[in-house]
């Protein structure tokens, strides 16, 4: 297998002499400002003594380690964007993409400040990237490697892109990256050169092999001079084979950035894709054999049974030799879902990666099982959280964090394809919880395409309690459906009951209508979880109620999008904090009521004396301006 190296990037900008180190040519190019497609900040110190602990000193220049991109100091924003590279490569190939990292900021010196996740071509690579528990100090380099495939699929190149996008429960909302290399693999005939390969300009491709002359100077270098990098590529190779090997062996997801095991054809696929309409994408996500699911699961030991759903039942199992826990959904033969959910699901999250929705390792479509493998959730779903359960409640703040990821990972949904995916079953049992409380959308087995600022004409499809009234009425789905059955969930949150429940009085069965209902009379405190009394700050309870009934009105033009939802929930946050920093100890009982539309109060001595007070008569419209607010089943 051979090597080409197609870029080698000092992220950070600095220039860098072309010399030889130590044996070895290091040609590196400062990153160009079209290559970094986001914002960021250039951290650097060129006088930085790096402590070479971990890695040989000659993999790259001193200047490579002592500068860096990160993202800034606004959490805020942060939390909300990448750190995106796009970098042109040839299609048709495997590429090795080795990441260079060196905290260099003098106080992140323990793990967990600054952790990151890390997507590869839209894949997840590192779900927690931390620079300081890899290399175990700061000023000490570190790389990590990964390889991607890039498929030709009618087009001669293509934008590898590179993002960074920083993990909300960590100290430090931000991501860091020092340097970037690239290396073409050549394919099993040993060739390095595309079908109708025409050399990029020099300004666009630093390659080694850009032109005739600039190749000839290359390999003159690289004959005196490249036994390091031979060594290297040797090593490289490998370390390739023995994971393509291991995959072969064991069949499951390997910590290599689980980008391994897109090397090997899946022996499977076209099996599969005579089965169905269309092939799934085999090449994005992991196929495993039935066997491999029986041993993980303990041949679906009842005991390993951790939900059950319309699906059928999700079971804890464990892969990698057991050294990797995963979430096995296996669809019931009576199920209802059938073929088409199993698909939509697997190639829905094959395409799409976000730190707020589901991961999918694998399916297995064999002896006419049909079954999906996640990440494994710690806690749960919400509603496991909510009521009828034996665990702590969960705090209000905890509450408004949860309700703020579930609502990016929606928004994601929504924005990150040309016409919006609409989830169409977002409900509390979709909404699972990590080790970290870090919430995540999940089941995607009902997910449609939507379009643009209008609506699809579709079979009613959800659950009863969280469905859009509208859409189940005129059968057209539009993003705002979703958006009324995030509404639903927020109630849900706060009142701690269930979105349905027959057992209730008829005006008292439909959560949401009945929130509405309240909020008219002005009662709104009767319904609310008894756990959260002297919990909530007021100014924050007002932002969330409002939002919430927004959410469920009606018609889906008067819903807010799922933008403004984000936006909202993050400042009813902001004003929880503000009102916590800033709280009296002898706080006087506080009444307080705002007028509906109509001018009939919705709001009239909530929890009264049993809240925090409002913020010192502050008007709220103040506090946005502190705040800088910009505008108002178990997987």
């Amino acid at each position: 297998m051979a090597l080409e190296m197609v870029y080698r990037l000092n992220i950070g900008g600095s220039s860098i002499p072309q010399v030889e180190d130590t044996g070895m040519f290091r040609q590196w190019s400062e990153v160009r400002t079209d290559y970094l497609l986001t914002d960021g900040v250039n951290p650097r110190d060129p006088s930085l003594k790096l402590k070479y602990s971990k890695i040989p000193k000659y993999i790259a220049p001193d200047t490579v380690y002592q500068s860096a991109v990160s993202m800034g100091p606004n959490s805020t924003r942060n939390s909300m964007s990448n750190l995106t590279w796009g970098l042109p490569v040839e299609t048709g190939f495997n590429y090795l993409v080795r990441l260079h990292f060196c905290e260099i900021e003098p106080g992140i010196d323990i793990s967990g400040i600054r952790e990151f996740t890390i997507y590869i071509d839209y894949q997840l690579a590192e779900e927690m990237a931390d620079v300081i528990l890899w290399a175990d100090d700061n000023d000490t380099p570190y790389y990590k490697d990964y390889v991607v495939m890039i498929q030709n699929k009618g087009e001669d190149s293509h934008t590898l892109a590179i993002d960074l996008h920083p993990r909300t429960d960590a100290d430090l909302c931000d991501a860091i990256l020092n340097g970037v290399e690239v290396f073409k693999l050549s394919d099993l005939s040993g060739n390095l050169a595309g079908l109708n390969m025409v050399p990029p300009p020099m300004d666009q491709q630093p390659t080694l092999a850009a032109n005739k002359s600039n190749t000839k100077k290359t390999i003159f270098i690289a004959i005196g001079s490249g036994v390091g990098f031979l060594v290297m590529a040797a090593l490289v190779c490998f370390m390739v084979l023995y994971k393509l090997k291991m995959t072969e062996r064991y069949g499951s997801c390997h910590p290599l950035a689980k980008w391994w095991r897109w090397f090997r054809p899946n022996p499977y696929k076209r099996e599969f894709s005579r089965r169905t309409a269309s092939s799934l994408p085999g090449e994005l996500c992991h196929y495993f054999r039935l066997d491999e699911i029986k041993t993980a699961t303990n041949n679906f030991n009842e005991d390993l049974i951790v939900g059950v759903g319309g699906f059928g039942n999700v079971y804890k199992g464990l892969i990698e030799q057991g050294n990797i826990a995963v979430a096995i959904k296996r669809m019931k033969q009576e199920s209802r879902q059938g073929a088409r959910e199993f698909m939509t699901e697997i190639e829905m999250l094959s395409k799409l990666r976000h730190v707020h929705l589901v991961s999918l390792i694998g399916y297995c479509n064999d002896e006419g099982e049909m079954i999906l493998v996640y990440e494994y959730m710690t806690n749960g779903t919400l509603r496991h959280h909510l009521y009828d359960t034996p665990n702590d409640p969960l705090t209000w703040k905890q509450r408004l964090q949860i309700c703020i990821g579930a609502a990016r990972g929606l928004h994601y949904l929504h924005t990150c394809t040309k016409h919006p995916i609409i989830h169409r079953d977002v409900k509390t049992t979709n909404i699972l919880l990590d080790e970290k409380w870090v919430s995540k959308v999940s089941d995607f087995g009902l997910s449609k395409m939507g379009l643009d600022n209008a609506a699809i004409s579709t079979l009613v499809k959800g659950t009863w309690g969280y469905l859009d009234p509208e859409y189940a009425r005129r059968q057209q789905l539009t993003e705002k459906s979703d958006v009324y059955s995030f509404g639903v969930v927020m109630f849900e949150v706060l009142c701690a009951q269930k979105a349905l429940n027959h057992g209730l009085q008829e005006e008292e069965r439909n959560l949401a209508s009945w929130a509405r209902k309240c909020i008219e009379r002005g009662a709104i405190n009767k319904i609310i979880d008894p756990y959260l009394m002297n919990k909530i700050a007021l100014d924050c309870f007002k932002v969330y109620v409002e939002l919430a009934e927004s959410c469920v009105s009606e018609h889906g033009i008067k819903r807010p999008t799922m933008n403004d939802v984000m936006e909202k929930l993050e400042f009813a946050l902001e004003l929880q904090e503000y009102a916590e920093a800033t709280k009296d100890t002898d706080s006087e009982e506080v009444s307080f009521c705002v007028a509906t539309t109509n001018g009939a109060p919705w709001y009239n001595n909530v929890y009264h004396g049993q809240v925090l007070e409002s913020t010192s008569g502050i008007e709220l419209s103040t506090i946005s301006t502190r705040l800088s607010y910009p505008s108002l089943d178990y997987y």
